[in-house]
Protein backbone atom coordinates (compact mmCIF):
# COMPACT_ATOMS: atom_id res chain seq x y z
CA UNK A 1 0.00 0.00 0.00
CA UNK A 2 2.84 2.33 0.87
CA UNK A 3 4.51 1.53 -2.49
CA UNK A 4 1.29 2.38 -4.34
CA UNK A 5 1.06 5.75 -2.59
CA UNK A 6 4.66 6.55 -3.51
CA UNK A 7 3.99 5.51 -7.12
CA UNK A 8 0.90 7.71 -7.37
CA UNK A 9 2.79 10.67 -5.98
CA UNK A 10 5.55 10.14 -8.52
CA UNK A 11 3.23 9.92 -11.53
CA UNK A 12 2.72 13.70 -11.96
CA UNK A 13 6.51 14.13 -11.86
CA UNK A 14 6.95 11.49 -14.57
CA UNK A 15 4.32 13.17 -16.77
CA UNK A 16 5.89 16.55 -16.20
CA UNK A 17 9.28 15.30 -17.35
CA UNK A 18 8.01 13.49 -20.46
CA UNK A 19 7.94 16.55 -22.75
CA UNK A 20 11.43 17.78 -21.93
CA UNK A 21 12.84 14.24 -22.14
CA UNK A 22 11.24 13.78 -25.58
CA UNK A 23 12.80 17.07 -26.72
CA UNK A 24 16.24 16.01 -25.49
CA UNK A 25 15.85 12.56 -27.09
CA UNK A 26 14.86 14.23 -30.37
CA UNK A 27 18.11 16.18 -30.43
CA UNK A 28 20.20 13.15 -29.49
CA UNK A 29 18.65 10.84 -32.09
CA UNK A 30 17.86 13.21 -35.00
CA UNK A 31 20.73 14.44 -37.13
CA UNK A 32 18.51 15.07 -40.17
CA UNK A 33 14.80 15.12 -40.90
CA UNK A 34 12.45 15.29 -43.87
CA UNK A 35 8.67 15.75 -43.67
CA UNK A 36 5.53 17.21 -45.17
CA UNK A 37 3.81 19.92 -43.16
CA UNK A 38 0.43 21.62 -42.91
CA UNK A 39 0.55 25.08 -41.34
CA UNK A 40 -2.37 27.11 -40.02
CA UNK A 41 -2.05 30.62 -38.55
CA UNK A 42 -4.82 32.00 -36.34
CA UNK A 43 -5.22 35.48 -34.85
CA UNK A 44 -5.84 36.46 -31.24
CA UNK A 45 -9.60 35.87 -31.71
CA UNK A 46 -9.05 32.38 -33.15
CA UNK A 47 -9.82 33.40 -36.73
CA UNK A 48 -7.84 31.70 -39.50
CA UNK A 49 -5.33 34.08 -41.10
CA UNK A 50 -3.35 31.67 -43.27
CA UNK A 51 -3.28 28.00 -44.28
CA UNK A 52 -0.43 26.53 -46.32
CA UNK A 53 1.11 23.17 -47.22
CA UNK A 54 4.69 22.31 -48.01
CA UNK A 55 7.76 20.24 -47.24
CA UNK A 56 10.72 20.69 -44.92
CA UNK A 57 14.20 19.25 -44.58
CA UNK A 58 16.90 19.86 -42.03
CA UNK A 59 20.41 18.76 -41.26
CA UNK A 60 21.72 19.76 -37.89
CA UNK A 61 23.40 21.95 -36.99
CA UNK A 62 22.22 24.99 -38.89
CA UNK A 63 21.01 23.68 -42.26
CA UNK A 64 17.33 23.64 -43.19
CA UNK A 65 14.92 24.15 -46.05
CA UNK A 66 11.19 24.96 -45.91
CA UNK A 67 9.35 24.91 -49.24
CA UNK A 68 5.86 26.44 -49.13
CA UNK A 69 3.93 25.04 -52.10
CA UNK A 70 0.25 25.99 -51.92
CA UNK A 71 -1.69 28.22 -52.00
CA UNK A 72 1.49 30.28 -52.58
CA UNK A 73 5.14 29.47 -53.24
CA UNK A 74 7.99 30.57 -50.97
CA UNK A 75 11.36 29.17 -49.93
CA UNK A 76 13.36 29.54 -46.74
CA UNK A 77 16.86 28.05 -46.91
CA UNK A 78 19.54 28.00 -44.21
CA UNK A 79 22.99 27.00 -45.51
CA UNK A 80 24.79 26.97 -42.15
CA UNK A 81 25.95 30.58 -42.46
CA UNK A 82 23.04 32.55 -43.90
CA UNK A 83 19.27 32.29 -44.17
CA UNK A 84 17.65 33.04 -47.54
CA UNK A 85 13.95 33.82 -47.97
CA UNK A 86 12.77 33.80 -51.59
CA UNK A 87 9.38 35.12 -52.68
CA UNK A 88 8.86 34.31 -56.40
CA UNK A 89 5.77 36.51 -56.64
CA UNK A 90 7.75 39.57 -55.57
CA UNK A 91 10.91 38.19 -57.21
CA UNK A 92 12.71 39.19 -54.01
CA UNK A 93 15.32 37.48 -51.87
CA UNK A 94 15.91 38.50 -48.25
CA UNK A 95 19.17 37.29 -46.68
CA UNK A 96 20.32 37.40 -43.07
CA UNK A 97 23.20 35.98 -41.07
CA UNK A 98 22.23 32.63 -39.55
CA UNK A 99 22.94 33.70 -35.98
CA UNK A 100 20.71 36.76 -36.26
CA UNK A 101 17.95 34.92 -38.08
CA UNK A 102 17.55 31.84 -35.87
CA UNK A 103 19.57 32.48 -32.73
CA UNK A 104 16.44 32.55 -30.58
CA UNK A 105 13.76 31.64 -33.11
CA UNK A 106 11.84 28.37 -33.53
CA UNK A 107 14.22 27.32 -36.30
CA UNK A 108 16.97 27.16 -33.69
CA UNK A 109 15.03 24.45 -31.90
CA UNK A 110 14.94 22.13 -34.90
CA UNK A 111 18.12 22.91 -36.84
CA UNK A 112 20.24 24.21 -33.99
CA UNK A 113 22.82 22.43 -31.90
CA UNK A 114 21.97 20.24 -28.92
CA UNK A 115 22.45 23.03 -26.38
CA UNK A 116 18.91 24.31 -26.99
CA UNK A 117 18.70 25.47 -23.38
CA UNK A 118 21.30 28.13 -24.12
CA UNK A 119 18.67 30.10 -26.07
CA UNK A 120 15.44 28.79 -24.53
CA UNK A 121 13.97 27.98 -21.13
CA UNK A 122 12.49 24.51 -21.62
CA UNK A 123 9.72 22.96 -19.51
CA UNK A 124 7.17 20.18 -19.95
CA UNK A 125 3.44 20.82 -20.50
CA UNK A 126 1.00 18.51 -18.74
CA UNK A 127 -2.44 20.01 -19.45
CA UNK A 128 -2.60 18.85 -23.09
CA UNK A 129 -4.77 15.71 -23.49
CA UNK A 130 -4.06 14.72 -27.09
CA UNK A 131 -1.79 11.74 -26.46
CA UNK A 132 1.42 13.65 -27.19
CA UNK A 133 4.21 14.66 -24.83
CA UNK A 134 4.55 18.45 -25.04
CA UNK A 135 7.56 20.63 -24.28
CA UNK A 136 7.43 24.41 -23.99
CA UNK A 137 10.39 26.57 -25.02
CA UNK A 138 10.46 30.24 -24.04
CA UNK A 139 13.13 32.37 -25.80
CA UNK A 140 15.62 34.01 -23.48
CA UNK A 141 16.19 36.86 -25.95
CA UNK A 142 13.57 39.62 -25.83
CA UNK A 143 13.67 40.34 -29.56
CA UNK A 144 12.95 36.81 -30.83
CA UNK A 145 9.44 37.72 -32.03
CA UNK A 146 7.90 34.75 -30.22
CA UNK A 147 6.64 34.44 -26.68
CA UNK A 148 6.80 30.65 -26.63
CA UNK A 149 7.11 27.56 -28.81
CA UNK A 150 5.31 24.30 -28.03
CA UNK A 151 6.53 20.99 -29.44
CA UNK A 152 4.43 17.81 -29.35
CA UNK A 153 6.18 14.43 -29.47
CA UNK A 154 5.24 10.78 -29.72
CA UNK A 155 8.27 9.21 -28.13
CA UNK A 156 11.18 11.17 -29.61
CA UNK A 157 9.37 11.76 -32.94
CA UNK A 158 8.16 15.33 -33.49
CA UNK A 159 4.48 15.49 -34.50
CA UNK A 160 3.39 19.10 -34.00
CA UNK A 161 4.70 22.60 -33.31
CA UNK A 162 2.88 25.70 -32.09
CA UNK A 163 4.46 29.14 -32.29
CA UNK A 164 2.87 31.84 -30.14
CA UNK A 165 3.86 35.43 -30.96
CA UNK A 166 3.49 38.63 -28.94
CA UNK A 167 0.41 39.69 -30.93
CA UNK A 168 -1.62 36.64 -29.95
CA UNK A 169 -1.13 34.85 -33.28
CA UNK A 170 -0.64 31.09 -33.16
CA UNK A 171 1.13 29.19 -35.96
CA UNK A 172 0.22 25.50 -35.73
CA UNK A 173 2.33 23.05 -37.77
CA UNK A 174 1.36 19.41 -38.25
CA UNK A 175 4.08 17.10 -39.61
CA UNK A 176 3.42 14.00 -41.72
CA UNK A 177 5.35 11.46 -43.84
CA UNK A 178 8.32 12.05 -41.60
CA UNK A 179 11.71 10.48 -42.29
CA UNK A 180 14.24 10.35 -39.48
CA UNK A 181 17.93 10.70 -40.35
CA UNK A 182 17.62 10.42 -44.13
CA UNK A 183 20.67 11.06 -46.32
CA UNK A 184 20.13 14.56 -47.74
CA UNK A 185 22.18 15.96 -50.62
CA UNK A 186 24.21 18.96 -49.44
CA UNK A 187 23.04 20.94 -52.48
CA UNK A 188 19.57 20.96 -50.91
CA UNK A 189 20.76 23.67 -48.53
CA UNK A 190 22.54 25.83 -51.10
CA UNK A 191 20.66 28.83 -52.42
CA UNK A 192 21.47 30.80 -55.56
CA UNK A 193 19.38 33.92 -56.13
CA UNK A 194 17.48 33.74 -59.45
CA UNK A 195 18.69 36.05 -62.17
CA UNK A 196 16.98 39.44 -61.91
CA UNK A 197 15.74 38.93 -58.34
CA UNK A 198 16.00 41.87 -55.95
CA UNK A 199 18.35 40.80 -53.10
CA UNK A 200 18.00 42.72 -49.84
CA UNK A 201 19.76 42.26 -46.51
CA UNK A 202 23.31 41.29 -45.61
Amino acid sequence: MKFLAILLMAMPLLAEAAGTESLKDFFKSTASMRARFHQVVTDAQGGKVQEVDGSMQLQRPGKFRWDYEKPYVQQIVGDGEKVWLYDPELNQVTVRALGKAIGSSPAALLAGAQDVERNFTVTSVTERKDGLDWAQAIPKAEDSGFEKVLLGFKGDALQKMELHDSFGHVTAIQFSKMERNPAINSNTFKFVAPAGADVVGE
